[in-house]
């Protein structure tokens, strides 16, 4: 679609989505009498106010809600305050499995595929999404959902399943037991990894498609936009196309939300503008990227492309007055040979000053100099000097869920962990 024509249809979305909350009175109060007739040109929509998780919060249930007849309920995973819940009706499910079946075809899926969920069917949105995005492409379908991972290696043989839809670090546990159990890798016909619902860094991607021989795509999308199918790389990967008849996008800068230029790395905001039961305007994700290009990709697709999530503006560290984000540790984590998959950055207190202990499962041959050329590295890129312990493969606590990469016990609280989004 040339970027012309699609700008006009996202200003017809943006103020169809305004006549649609303009029947909610709380949209109404937030919007602050901005009508759908005062939108001139798309760059209008920036007078909006941002929408946050906390309002979202606390709208539970139906309180932002602008849909009728409604056919389902999907809801956040956060642990703290009101869930964010997320009302279907009929045409937001249809329009959830057309943008993930473009995403399935975007990685190179088809009709003849055999696709294997692993993602919960429960309130999480993932495996949903997933199974919806299948259908509409005809393709076969294994839902088998969450854990069960001998189970999962199985079917995965036995049917033959070609695609592996899961959250980013879900393979890294299918490895883990194949190897418990000495299942044959070799055996799977796997070609296709769609991983998302984390943050996983590039190293991360090369690791997992080497170990499964398969060709990794990173799907993004959240509860609060329908589930994922927000956007996916391709095969150029030359960033994650956002399906821009369906979503706005902007980055702005986490401290002022001045609206930055295409490059700049910043927050990403998102605003859904063909969902009927709970539109986004304007929605502040936490979520760091910036906009790689709006030029037509070497795959042939026009809609402008982000660059991978980067991090989290809520998962920031802070430790010795050095900023960082795990992600970051990870990388050169996972660059080292020797090393496994498995980290955790553990912050506490000792002798009333900080310390930062990174712990990472190791083989049982790995070279003991890893660990001063960690340090080293860490010290290059982000001036941090780390303890480095080296665990058994196996010692680290694996989560039912996302993977908690920072336990910081440095507050009063000691259970409180970050970076499990």
């Amino acid at each position: 679609m040339p970027r012309e024509r699609l700008e006009r249809l996202t200003l017809e979305h943006m103020r169809a989505t305004l006549a649609r909350v303009s029947e909610n009175p709380a949209w109404v109060k937030r919007l602050e009498g901005v009508r759908s007739e005062d939108l001139a040109r798309v760059e209008d929509w920036r007078r909006l106010p941002f929408l946050t998780k906390e309002a979202l919060r606390d709208a539970y249930p139906f309180g932002l809600a602008c849909g009728r007849e409604y056919r389902r309920i999907q809801m956040s995973s956060g642990t703290t305050g009101n869930p964010i819940l997320n009302p279907y009706t009929a045409a937001d499910v249809e329009q959830w499995g057309e943008v993930m079946a473009r995403c399935y075809v975007a990685a190179g899926v088809t009709a003849g595929d055999v696709i294997q969920i692993t993602p919960s069917f429960g309130l999480f949105t993932g495996g949903f999404g997933f199974h919806y995005g299948a259908e509409r492409l005809g393709a076969m379908i294994v839902p088998v959902g969450a854990g069960r991972t001998l189970l999962q290696l199985k079917l995965m043989r036995d049917l033959r399943a070609t695609v592996l839809a899961a959250i980013a670090t879900y393979p890294l546990r299918l490895l883990e037991v194949a190897r418990e159990e000495c299942f044959d890798l070799g055996t799977l016909a796997l070609r296709v990894g769609i991983f998302g619902s984390e943050m996983w860094s590039d190293e991360l991607r090369v690791r997992i498609e080497r170990e499964l021989s398969i060709r990794a795509f990173d799907i993004i999308g959240m509860t609060e936009t329908g589930g994922p199918g927000l956007g996916i790389d391709c095969a150029a990967r030359a960033g994650v196309h956002v399906w821009e008849d369906h979503y706005y996008v902007e980055i702005v800068d986490p401290a002022s939300g001045r609206v930055l230029p295409d490059g700049a790395e910043g927050e990403l905001v998102v605003s859904a503008l063909t969902r009927e039961g709970l539109p986004l305007v304007r929605y502040r994700t936490h979520d760091l990227t910036r906009v790689v290009s709006r030029a037509t990709c070497d795959c042939g697709r026009a809609m402008l492309r982000l660059d991978r999530l980067r991090g989290r503006t809520d998962d920031m560290v802070i430790f010795k007055g050095v900023n960082f984000y795990p992600r970051q540790i990870e990388q050169v984590l996972l660059r080292q040979p020797g090393l496994g998959h498995e980290y955790q950055i553990v912050l506490d207190t000792e002798g009333g000053g900080e310390r930062m202990t990174v712990m990472i499962e190791a083989e049982p041959e790995c070279d003991a100099a890893v660990a001063a050329r960690v340090r080293r590295e860490l010290h290059d890129l982000l001036s941090l000097s780390p303890e480095l312990r080296l665990c058994r493969l196996g010692e680290i606590e694996r989560a039912q869920g996302k993977a908690v990469r920072v336990v910081d016990l440095r507050a009063e609280d000691p259970s409180r962990a970050r970076g499990e989004r």
